[in-house]
């Protein structure tokens, strides 16, 4: 069943992209005890995700903790490494987490995948947003195939 508000986020090991290279957390770990906005992208360096998604988490960065969010990560189904690039490329480092889930572990267990076969991606995480408070799912916000609505920085601000 797919994830929904007042669940306990799923215990699976995610890597974080680091400047000293990959880093295995659990999720259990990494959102305990915190208020965590997260959010998913098909795919690191694709259109609407390098062009709309990411920027605007920076852009709302200062807003979001403003508004008590104690961090701001993205997960994808890449590995850490192209994840890693993409932080870099758009001066993210430092400013939003980036959490490679590159077997699809974390948004099999959340059960919020998509099959990009047809664009040559193979399986993937669904765009999404949601507001995490120490492991349990506070809003989820997913988003229709091809939009870009409600899994946006403005939209998750809205919700604060």
């Amino acid at each position: 069943m797919t994830i929904k508000v007042g669940d306990k986020l799923p215990d699976v090991t995610l890597i974080k992209a680091t400047d000293a290279g990959p880093d295995a957390v659990s999720s259990n770990s990494f959102f305990a005890g915190r208020k965590v906005a997260l959010f998913s992208v098909p795919g690191a360096f694709t259109p609407t995700c390098s062009a709309k998604h990411l920027p605007g988490y920076l852009d709302k960065l200062d807003d979001l903790k403003a508004k008590g969010v104690d961090e701001v990560a993205c997960t994808a189904v890449n590995d850490a490494f192209v994840l890693g690039a993409w932080s870099k490329s758009n001066n993210a480092d430092g400013k939003v987490t980036m959490l490679a889930d590159g077997n699809a572990e974390f948004a099999k267990a959340v059960e919020l995948t998509m099959d990009g076969s047809k664009f040559g991606l193979g399986l993937r995480g669904q765009r999404y947003s949601m507001l995490v408070e120490d492991g349990v799912v506070t809003q989820l916000n997913v988003e229709a195939p091809g939009e870009f609505k409600v899994s946006s920085a403005e939209h998750m601000l809205e919700q604060l």
